[in-house]
């Protein structure tokens, strides 16, 4: 099997992270990957923004709000604990990206385009962080959707939209994961 196919099938989204810094020239290599995602039109339309603590730090209130809003209803001891566990998150990886995908709210067929070219980018900087031995989750959720967020990180809603945060570092530990059989996924077509 290729290296290539190796890493493809080898790659799995790391939820747990070594407390171990990831060097900059890493996610450089990866980035050189991403860009070279195919796009339609060459348009070129994610961008990735590496947070740093004060950028991750800005944006606590409104992970706590979201999870407040999540336990609604629960123990108050849940809460909290769904409250530290929200900010962890967003704290403890290693390194933490919001991606972002350009807007055109005039071409709604050209955003999904983008959109599908910027997730193709994730996939690569993925891939190319896991040859590496780092690995990485794609997360998305309330959080992308955010006017606070957008604020915090001084993102132009209007320009861009939050597709996601990527999470990377060196895993602590690598899931087992199913996969559907390829009968499951491919059918061929008279």
């Amino acid at each position: 099997m290729s290296s290539v196919q190796d890493n493809i099938l080898s790659r799995r989204s790391i939820y747990r992270f070594e407390e171990r810094a990831v060097e900059i020239a890493s996610l450089e290599t990866a980035f050189e990957a991403a860009r070279h995602a195919p796009c339609h039109k060459q348009t070129h339309p994610w961008k990735f923004y590496v947070l740093g603590q004060d950028a991750r730090t800005s944006m606590i209130p409104e992970i706590e709000r979201l999870a407040r809003e999540k336990a609604a209803g629960k123990e108050d001891d849940e809460i909290r604990e769904g409250i530290e566990k929200a900010v962890s998150k967003i704290l403890s990886p290693p390194v933490l990206i919001a991606v972002t995908s350009a807007v055109t709210p005039e071409d709604g067929f050209r955003e999904m385009e983008d959109y599908a070219a910027t997730a193709c980018s994730v996939q690569n900087l993925a891939l190319s962080l896991w040859d590496q031995g780092i690995g990485s989750q794609w997360s998305t959720g309330g959080i992308t959707r955010s006017d606070f967020v957008y604020e915090a990180l001084g993102i132009s809603p209007t320009k861009e939209k939050i597709v996601g945060f990527v999470k990377a570092g060196y895993p602590a530990a690598i899931p087992k994961r199913e996969k559907k059989s390829i009968e499951g996924i491919r059918e061929y077509l008279p």
